[in-house]
Parts: C-alpha cells; sequence; structure tokens
C-alpha cells in the first residue's frame, strides 16, 4: 500500500479549546516520508514539530506536542483523522499554540480532507507488526498491544455515571469504519470539571458547541449524544490519533480499559523499548507477501488516484 499525502492546501479557523481565541490552520501537501509535520506560523526561528512519539511533552487534558521550546497542543483529533483517512504526509501550519477545537471530534477534519482529496505517492508505508504483547497499567487502566493480522480496537471504559457507566466497542481500522463509526464522536466532560479548568484560565474555548458535557444526572446537550456509545467511540478516536504519534501504522490487536493520553502513550514508549515485541514489514503486495507475513490484511482505504504522485511535493 502506498504512502499518502493531501491532493492541495486546505485551511480552516475554529476556537481554540485552551485559549478560547480564533485559531487559523493550513493542511499542505507533503513528500514522502516526512509524516505529520507542524508549524507554528505565528513564530519565527526553529517552529517545526514532527508528531513523532519522542516529541510528546504534556499529555494532560490533550496531546501536546513540542521542539526546541515551540509546542502545539490538541493535536490528537486532527492526527486521528490523518489516520482514520490514511494520510501518512502532510505540513499542518497553525498561528496559534494549538490546534482548533472544531465540534469537539474529528468530523470537521475528515470532512476537509476529503474536499481535497488524498494524493497517492510513489512509496509503499512501512508497518509496524506486533510479534508478542506489550502492555502497561496504571491502577485499574491498562493498554496494550497483542498480535493480529490487522489493525483491531477493542475499548471498554466506566464512569459511575447514569448517562456513561460501562461502554465497550470492537472495530477493524479502515476509511469507512473510521467515517461512519467513530469520527463524529465528540469529546466529553462533567460540568463542573469544567467550570473549574475555566476558574484556572483554561479550557476557556470549551461550550456545548464543541463538547458534550454532563452534569451530576444528565447529558445538558440540547441535542442529546450524535449516537449510541459516543463516549466509548470518542476515546477509540482519542486513540487512533495517540497511536498515530507513532509515525508507522501498526498491524495488532490494541485492548485498553480506562485509558487515555498519558497510557496511550505510554505504551508507545514501552513498545520502542521492546524490540522484540515488534517487527518491521517495508513491503506487502496488493495480494500479500510470500513468508509468515503473508496472512496480514492492511487498513483499506479508498483509492482517489489512479497514478501515484511524484516522490517530494515540497
Amino acid at each position: 500500500m502506498f504512502q499518502r499525502t493531501v491532493k492541495h492546501e486546505i485551511g480552516c479557523k475554529s476556537i481554540g479549546l485552551h485559549s478560547g481565541r480564533k485559531v487559523g490552520m493550513v493542511i499542505k501537501p507533503a513528500g514522502v516520508d516526512e509524516g505529520i509535520v507542524f508549524v507554528r506560523s505565528d513564530l519565527r526561528g526553529d517552529n517545526r514539530i514532527k508528531a513523532d512519539v519522542h516529541n510528546v511533552r504534556d499529555t494532560t487534558l490533550a496531546t501536546t506536542l513540542g521542539l526546541n521550546g515551540v509546542t502545539v497542543s490538541t493535536v490528537e483529533h486532527l492526527m486521528s483523522a490523518f489516520s482514520g483517512m490514511g494520510i501518512d504526509n502532510a505540513v499542518v501550519e497553525v498561528d496559534a499554540p494549538e490546534v482548533p477545537i472544531m465540534d469537539g471530534s474529528s468530523r470537521p477534519f475528515v470532512e476537509l480532507l476529503k474536499s481535497v482529496g488524498t494524493q497517492v505517492q510513489k512509496k509503499c508505508k512501512p508497518l509496524l507488526v506486533i510479534k508478542e504483547m506489550i502492555s502497561v497499567s496504571e491502577g485499574e487502566s491498562t493498554a496494550m498491544l497483542l498480535p493480529f493480522p490487522e489493525f483491531r480496537i477493542t475499548y471498554k471504559i466506566e464512569f459511575d455515571h447514569p448517562s456513561i457507566g460501562v461502554q465497550s466497542h470492537d472495530m477493524k481500522l479502515c476509511d469507512v469504519s473510521y467515517e461512519e463509526d467513530i469520527c463524529a464522536a465528540r469529546t466529553f466532560g462533567f460540568l463542573k470539571d469544567v467550570e473549574y479548568l475555566q476558574a484556572k484560565g483554561l479550557a476557556l474555548g470549551g461550550s456545548l458547541r464543541n463538547a458534550v458535557v454532563l452534569d451530576e444526572h444528565r447529558i445538558i446537550n440540547k441535542g442529546g449524544l450524535r449516537f449510541p456509545g459516543e463516549f466509548v467511540r470518542h476515546k477509540i478516536l482519542d486513540a487512533i490519533g495517540d497511536l498515530s504519534l507513532l509515525g508507522i501504522p501498526i498491524i495488532g490487536h490494541f485492548i485498553a480499559f480506562k485509558s487515555g493520553h498519558r497510557l496511550n502513550n505510554l505504551l508507545l514508549k514501552e513498545l520502542m523499548a521492546h524490540t522484540e515485541c515488534w517487527t518491521m514489514v517495508s513491503r506487502i503486495g496488493h495480494e500479500g507477501s510470500a513468508g509468515e507475513y503473508s496472512s496480514l490484511r492492511i487498513p483499506s482505504f479508498r483509492v482517489l488516484d489512479s497514478e501515484p504522485a511524484p516522490v517530494s511535493l515540497m
């Protein structure tokens, strides 16, 4: 399967979750093997940050990337959209220290990417194949990766709230399943926590327009939920974004219970530290390849171009 980038430059503006100010963002095509690179267009000098697990600086409330003193936060929803739509390479310019929150899901980003389409490039995606189980835990929370012939996610959450309770969801990643089942799921929070954060000068852009908010007894958004299981599906949305910071598509089964940004990031770091638990596969033919990895099933993404693009678009 070939790498992909966006066909054309595309931009948007929305509120920043933390600052409450308008944030402008532009997504541009990038060359093969460049990955996703964030650029702080409001800063001069060395303002580029590659979306990489080693550049994660904070996982409190959101995933924040940083390099050389420059940071960009709340990257997980956009990264999730890139991963869910099969985009490997892009430059993301933002004129603020955070990605716009949009409606609290990744659906606006998916629609943005679909509006310009993807461009197939002249190099195959490398794949990271899980060979042995790797896991991390903190208290009751666990996250693990097990061998499996494709990228599968099983997630379970548990909240002591009548509108959430115990929820679980299982999926195999492709752009159709991501678009239909995951991308519209909004972030959620509790009214008391939102009020506390805003009193501390945080989450100033958080509102009913970009989050599902719950008081002690119910969901206070007038429209309610978009679909059953929206809470656990948003956790999967976040996890897809967090795991994409590996920079390489994973072939394996991700299983999580009450996990979040911090634990997802710790899992990737544990994975990198145990090279015996995985292997890299550089190329699998259209009908699979010979040998022990012939049964691998690569996530399917709709091909929008019949011919690969030039090697470099920058």
